[in-house]
């Protein structure tokens, strides 16, 4: 009990010991939740079908080295033969495509299981019969159909589409009609012997849908970021069939890349071949057009040709040039000697060509200088000088009549050159334009003729690539076992898994039940919401074979509980009558009904006589009253009777002013304990009226001199203002809550009225605490009083 703010914590803080005692004390259910989730997970490991892991292990290929038919082309500069990127072969080999190939190579979309008592288990190799379909590939490859057979003979055996149908007899090898067509079943004389009188289920899945199922199973990793190597990894009951889907899966991803190289390879070699057919028919037409020019410009080398006509040209100006200059000196030799009277010597080595000139004038020269000498000594008239005059004149004619013919021929000579001249500078100037336009169709021609000379070469490159195609990756490791022992079920994760969701249970319903609680549960909590105003104890939950009133000597939880509550309630009220005399009136009231002030009451009331005590309960709920039904076992007796009416009661008393306190008093004799109990009497139409008559003081004044305790059974506070309207006579009120009904704010009501000096004498108990709650978490009684639990609460 809690009297004083003395007594209380200062500050409110988290009691750690207090939340692990909440969990704590059911500890039975987190054994029992922690040993049933254990069981199920036994369960689970024993009945499910363990599965092994496989694994596989390959290197990407870098492109170059695997021979892309695409490097053909990189000189074009219009496709790449860039490498693939890892991340990309994953892709590609997790492809959906992929699986859907394997699951047809592997006819995975076929299971025949045996079935067990529980489980049922998949017949991988060697199955006892094979199964044929008739229908259409297209037809059963989307199919989704089950039927089941019993192997009954070595001829024979029972068919069902249902499995708790009855079963029809086929034979072996005889067509048996099904919606997705007929099937034929043949027996497997290996292993047939071996799989008599058991149930076969045959199940049919689309192929799509089981290749999406293993694609999702295969786990495709790449062990490093700049790493061509790829893991393959896929768990299985069955480690030889998951070895051969991985080892299908890798064969279909190389033979798929091999069939796209020779795809490519193939639209590569005809688009060479469409090529080097174009560019044949425009070669040969480049070169017919060469030969047409070369015909019609009367050339077959223009640039040599054109060197020619150059040097002959040069070589024929030369000639021009001395030509004109032989003529030039001829004519005026020719002009000299024609005007020339006197008898001179003529120009020698003028460079004239004619010897007979040269000649002529030489000897001329000599008989000039001769007849100069002989006219030193002589005179004209001497015959040798006459002679020498006529042998002059000869040579002068001779030397005219030849300087005639000389400038004659040089005429001609150089008209002849000039012509030439003129020719070829003709021929030299139209050099250029014919050898530009021969040029142009010259590199036409190399153009096409390179184009297709590549062409031809790459070609033959890539019938050689096409030829000597390889694989996009090596295969480093064929699938293996990567550990004898299953993989899964793991049964240390799961025992874990199911330990902790074991203890989770428990543990999340208390927290959450602790969460959302908001009711009162013991005198502990209690104390905690309502401050310095004390809580006097607390009474125990009773079952329904339990004692609702204690008997003399109990040591029962229920009679330790009001002793507790009659020791607190002692004090209070003798501390009081230190300060102002008799206080002996107490009232017990409640928030709603059902909360148990009425049970408080009356085994409070016996507690008290129990000490030789006389003690007085009155029923003071008179909308409500509940004292009749607490007096109405077998083990209560009346003592006297009222003398003038037996069925008096508080309410007659207070319309009647006639009837007396002895009047209303029945005394009870209840398991040897003897109180005096005044009822409520009959039910008024206005009860609030007549509790605020005088009679009512004079009642309580009469009988607090009479008894030693007077206790009154009243209305509920927050249902109706009965309690309030007599709560002037009471010394003390006792304010009765019920574990797990009352809410931890309706205390404060109570607490409200006594701030507003409505009530005094405030204080609690705690009525229908759970044995597990009872104190703080210990119990009463000290092992007198003993419970039987049920089964369910341990």
């Amino acid at each position: 009990m809690s009297t004083t703010s003395q007594n209380k914590p200062e500050h409110t803080s988290v009691d750690l010991k207090e939340i692990i005692s909440k969990y704590t004390s059911h500890w039975k259910w987190f054994v029992l939740c922690a040993i049933l989730a254990l069981a199920m997970a036994y369960i689970y490991i024993r009945y499910t079908i363990p599965e092994y892991a496989v694994q596989t292990q390959i290197q990407i290929l870098e492109e170059k080295s695997s021979g892309s038919e695409l490097d053909v082309f990189q000189d074009l500069s219009f496709l790449g033969g860039g490498k693939n990127k890892v991340e990309d072969e994953l892709q590609i080999i997790n492809s959906r495509s992929n699986y859907i190939e394997v699951v047809k190579q592997q006819k995975l979309n076929t299971k025949i299981m045996v079935q067990g008592n529980i489980i049922e288990t998949e017949l991988y190799k060697n199955p006892p019969v094979n199964v044929n379909f008739i229908a259409a590939d297209s037809i059963v490859n989307k199919a989704k159909f089950q039927f089941f057979i019993t192997i009954s003979s070595s001829t024979t055996f029972g068919y069902t589409e249902e499995e708790d149908q009855p079963v029809k007899i086929f034979a072996f090898g005889k067509n048996i009609p099904t919606p997705i067509g007929d099937i034929i079943i043949t027996p497997n004389v290996q292993v047939f012997e071996n799989y008599k009188d058991k149930k076969l289920r045959i199940a049919v899945s689309p192929i799509e849908d089981v290749a999406q199922s293993y694609r999702t199973k295969v786990q495709v990793t790449n062990p490093g970021e700049f790493s061509n190597i790829v893991n393959l990894t896929l768990e299985d009951p069955i480690q030889e069939k998951a070895r051969n889907i991985l080892n299908s899966v890798i064969s279909i991803y190389n033979k798929n890349a091999v069939q796209d190289k020779q795809e490519i390879a193939d639209r590569t070699s005809n688009f060479i071949n469409e090529r080097i057919a174009d560019i044949s028919t425009d070669l040969s037409s480049v070169d017919q057009s060469a030969q047409d020019f070369k015909t019609e410009a009367g050339v077959s080398d223009i640039a040599a040709e054109a060197n020619v006509n150059l040097n002959v040209g040069v070589a024929n100006q030369q000639e021009l040039a001395n030509a004109r200059n032989q003529l030039n000196m001829a004519s005026s030799m020719q002009d000299l000697v024609a005007n020339q009277d006197t008898y001179e010597v003529l120009p020698t080595n003028i460079g004239l060509s004619d010897p007979t000139i040269a000649g002529t004038t030489d000897r001329y020269n000599q008989l000039v200088q001769e007849r100069q000498r002989l006219l030193k000594s002589s005179n004209e008239k001497n015959p040798v000088i006459v002679n020498l005059d006529q042998q002059i004149a000869g040579l002068k004619r001779s030397m005219q009549q030849s300087l005639n013919n000389s400038v004659n021929t040089l005429g001609m000579t150089v008209n002849s050159l000039s012509g030439q001249q003129a020719r070829f500078n003709s021929k030299i100037y139209s050099s250029p334009a014919k050898e530009r336009a021969l040029r142009d169709i010259t590199r036409q021609q190399q153009t096409t003729e390179s184009l297709y000379l590549y062409l031809l070469q790459k070609r033959e490159e890539a019938q050689i690539s096409a030829a000597s195609s390889s694989a996009k990756s090596k295969v480093i490791d064929p699938a293996f076992n990567v550990s004898k022992y299953p993989v899964a079920p793991k049964k240390s994760l799961i025992y874990l898994a199911s330990l902790i969701l074991g203890l989770l249970v428990p543990f999340s319903i208390i927290y959450a039940n602790d969460l959302l609680d908001n009711k009162i549960h013991n005198m502990h909590s209690l104390e905690k919401l309502v401050s310095d105003i004390p809580v006097l104890g607390e009474l125990p939950k009773l079952g329904k074979k339990d004692n609702k009133f204690i008997v003399k000597e109990d040591r029962s939880i229920l009679a330790e509980s009001l002793r507790i509550i009659r020791t607190n309630l002692d004090y209070i009220i003798k501390t009081k009558q230190l300060q102002k005399g008799k206080s002996n009136i107490v009232y017990v009231t409640s928030s709603v009904p059902g909360e148990g002030k009425t049970f408080l009451s009356t085994n409070l009331s016996m507690i008290l006589a129990s000490t030789n005590k006389k003690v007085l309960l009155i029923g003071a709920d008179i909308r409500n009253p509940k004292l009749y039904t607490f007096f109405t076992a077998s083990d209560v007796d009346r003592l006297a009777k009222p003398s003038r009416n037996k069925d008096a009661g508080l309410t007659e008393y207070l319309y009647d002013n006639t009837l007396e306190v002895r009047d209303i008093v029945n005394p009870m004799l209840i398991h040897h304990n003897t109180i005096d109990v005044i009822y409520s009497g009959r039910i008024p139409p206005n009860p609030a009226e007549l509790l605020m008559s005088g009679r009512m003081k004079d009642l309580f004044e009469n009988v607090t001199q009479i008894y030693d305790y007077v206790i009154v059974d009243t209305a509920p506070l927050m249902v109706v203002t009965d309690t309030l309207l007599i709560s002037d006579y009471a010394d003390q009120l006792i304010y009765v809550t019920r574990a797990g009904v009352t809410e931890a704010r309706a205390v404060n009501f109570p607490i409200k009225l006594q701030e507003e000096g409505k009530i005094k004498g405030l204080s609690f108990v705690v009525n229908d605490v759970e044995a597990s709650n009872l104190g703080y978490g210990g119990k009463y009684g000290y092992g007198y009083g003993k419970t039987q639990k049920k089964w369910w609460k341990f």
